[in-house]
């Protein structure tokens, strides 16, 4: 039976601070809907005190950040680039087209076509996540995508110059200099120097995204990406410096990123808490991850392997980390997650900066019905068919005609009715059923 050494704030206060964020991305996004330009700029001077009359980045500008970079600042870009990239053609090229003759004349098919446009958004208001531009841009670029858009807030009063320059090398065809609600909205809206885009991806705060549930049918998302969760599953095999460790690693992420323990040891749960204790006294960002473990944080204790993947599930949290004996048994056994990190020697940091898996998961839930951010979520599998002959088009209009008269469509009985007449000879009465042949 599990139980908890630690909880986190109460359901209806988060669904009470939900509610409040919902409102005002509502008025936003109804405000840059009927303002455009105005009100994207009005925001972007609340909240970034950032105005300038063109908010994309000029050439020389892009060239002014990427000059400010180290040389291996530079090559450490590159380096995690290439793994994104190299992973994502494994990925695209396991998606094929197919074809195929179903029955003699009848051909069936699908094309995996990318989306013409999209919209990628780089958090960077407390860090200049530069990662997330490697994520993004150049998923939707394997995939094929002809104009990739971005958009990051300024860092500091001005463009981050290292999220500028992994923008560039990723391959981003317009860059602009936007965050927040103001950037979401403007890109999958259009303003008058925004032209709108077909799917918005990339993760954010929660009011990012919440604009992009709310946007979600106007265009495309890839997920519900929110504040960073982390889910730490351990047993005795490890210690408490590297679960502690871990869990504060994704809680400076904010305040309202929650961090979970959950393990069969009561003893590595208590060593935990208190190792967690230690390492906020030292850890420079724990002006974001003390509030988060404070509010967010939970330790679970459970009886077994097995109730730990029972909650572990129910959690379906947005990254796991496993550290047991058998980490593979919950690669096999798991399925609500957004991404899994297995055994000590890898982190969710690696994931998050240099390995080549995507960063872009989904948060709250949505693990129970989606994984994350990849290169098929810029690509729409689109069917087609083809009849070839004569004898074809009768046999499949005749079965289309009975079947359309079972329902009532006459309309869409006659589309196989005058198919049969003409190619197959038969004398169907108008709007009538094909009736079968006596064999």
């Amino acid at each position: 039976m599990a139980h908890h050494l630690k909880t986190a704030k109460a359901a209806e206060v988060r669904r009470e601070d939900d509610r409040k964020v919902r409102d005002i991305v509502e008025a936003t996004l109804a405000d840059i809907d009927a303002r455009g330009d105005a009100a994207v700029r009005e925001l972007s001077v609340k909240f970034d005190a950032w105005d300038r009359d063109s908010y994309l980045l000029t050439a020389q500008e892009k060239q002014d950040c990427l000059d400010q970079l180290t040389g291996q600042e530079l090559k450490d870009i590159e380096f995690a680039q290439a793994q994104v990239r190299g992973f994502a053609e494994i990925q695209r090229g396991s998606m094929q087209d197919v074809e195929v003759e179903t029955l003699p004349g009848v051909i069936l098919g699908h094309k995996n076509v990318p989306v013409n446009a999209a919209g990628c958004y780089v958090p960077g208001g407390k860090y200049p996540l530069l990662a997330s531009a490697h994520m993004s841009v150049i998923t939707a670029k394997v995939a094929g995508v002809p104009r990739v858009i971005t958009c990051a807030p300024p860092f500091q009063g001005k463009p981050a110059p290292k999220i500028v320059a992994a923008q560039v090398m990723a391959g981003a065809d317009e860059i602009y200099c936007l965050g927040g609600i103001q950037a979401v909205g403007a890109m999958a809206i259009g303003t008058e120097t925004i032209d709108p885009v077909d799917i918005l991806v990339g993760p954010g705060n929660a009011f990012v995204a919440e604009a992009k549930r709310q946007l979600f049918g106007r265009v495309g998302i890839d997920l519900f990406a929110g504040p960073t969760e982390t889910l730490i599953i351990a047993d005795e095999s490890v210690d408490a410096e590297i679960c502690a460790t871990d869990l504060l690693g994704q809680a400076e992420h904010g305040p309202d990123s929650p961090a979970v323990l959950l393990t069969t040891s009561e003893k590595l749960a208590k060593e935990t808490m208190a190792e967690v204790e230690r390492l906020l006294e030292i850890l420079p960002t724990s002006d974001y991850a003390g509030p988060a473990w404070r509010d967010y944080g939970e330790v679970i204790v459970v009886d077994d392997v097995d109730e730990m993947v029972a909650v572990a599930d129910d959690i379906a949290s947005e990254h796991v980390q496993v550290m047991t004996e058998d980490p593979d048994y919950f690669l096999k056994n798991m399925t609500n997650y957004g991404a899994l990190f297995l055994g000590p020697r890898t982190n969710v940091a690696y994931g998050d900066k240099a390995i080549g898996t995507n960063h872009t998961l989904p948060t709250k839930k949505a693990a129970r019905y989606t994984g994350g951010l990849w290169v098929g979520k810029f690509l729409k599998t689109c069917t087609y068919q083809k009849v070839l002959t004569d004898e074809a088009t009768t046999m499949v209009g005749e079965y289309c005609s009975r079947l359309c008269a079972m329902e009532g469509f006459a309309g869409h009985g006659e589309q196989a009715n005058v198919r049969v007449r003409r190619y197959g000879g038969r004398n169907v009465p108008y709007a009538g059923a094909v009736e079968p042949l006596e064999a």
